[in-house]
């Protein structure tokens, strides 16, 4: 039997062991025991609250975000605001971004505010890149986030096509940022 049967079988033969122990074993207790309250209620009548339904929903959208990559956004002409239909379609949409971060201050460790750019060190020392391959971020809530140079990210949030100026020059995006994650091929 191969390794990886044996560690199924033996899987198997503790669960079968355990269900059988439990469904065997008497009941400490007579009592009835009343339905644990879920975190996400409220103490008073067990439902949720208006926060925690915007937590959930924020959770929701988030799972939706549409993965996009800098070729996308690389549709937009900075040079007359014109942008392709499928950025069009992205408008005001939850989008998840690969990239790297830039603090808009140079000795910033955390902020609410910065840019996002497609490779390690864009803006730093060097010209920036055009503005519709840099993105503002602003998290929602301002809720402050490392800042890492160094490590890449996935960035999700609401996009909008919109200039604006950065220390770093003219930013072609904006993003409405609610998740901050390290990045992975996935």
């Amino acid at each position: 039997m191969s390794r990886r049967l044996k560690s199924v079988a033996s899987l198997a033969g503790i669960v079968a062991v355990v269900t059988l122990t439990t469904a065997a074993s008497p009941r400490t207790s007579t009592r009835p025991t009343a339905p644990a309250k879920s975190p996400a209620t409220n103490a008073a009548n067990g439902k949720p609250t208006s926060k925690q339904k915007a937590n959930t929903a924020a959770v929701a959208r988030i799972e939706d975000a549409i993965n996009i990559d800098w070729r996308v956004l690389a549709g937009l002409d900075y040079s007359n605001g014109k942008a392709t239909d499928t950025l069009k379609k992205l408008e005001g949409k939850m989008v998840r971004i690969p990239g790297f971060v830039v603090p808009l201050d140079d000795f910033q460790d955390e902020g609410a505010e910065f840019l996002l750019v497609p490779y390690y060190g864009a803006c730093v020392h060097t010209p920036p890149p055009p503005p519709n391959q840099i993105v503002m971020v602003s998290m929602a809530g301002k809720k402050a986030i490392k800042l890492n140079l160094f490590d890449a990210v996935w960035l999700s949030g609401r996009l909008k096509i919109a200039s604006v100026e950065s220390p770093y020059g003219t930013v072609g995006y904006q993003l409405e940022g609610l998740k901050v994650e390290p990045y992975s091929s996935k």
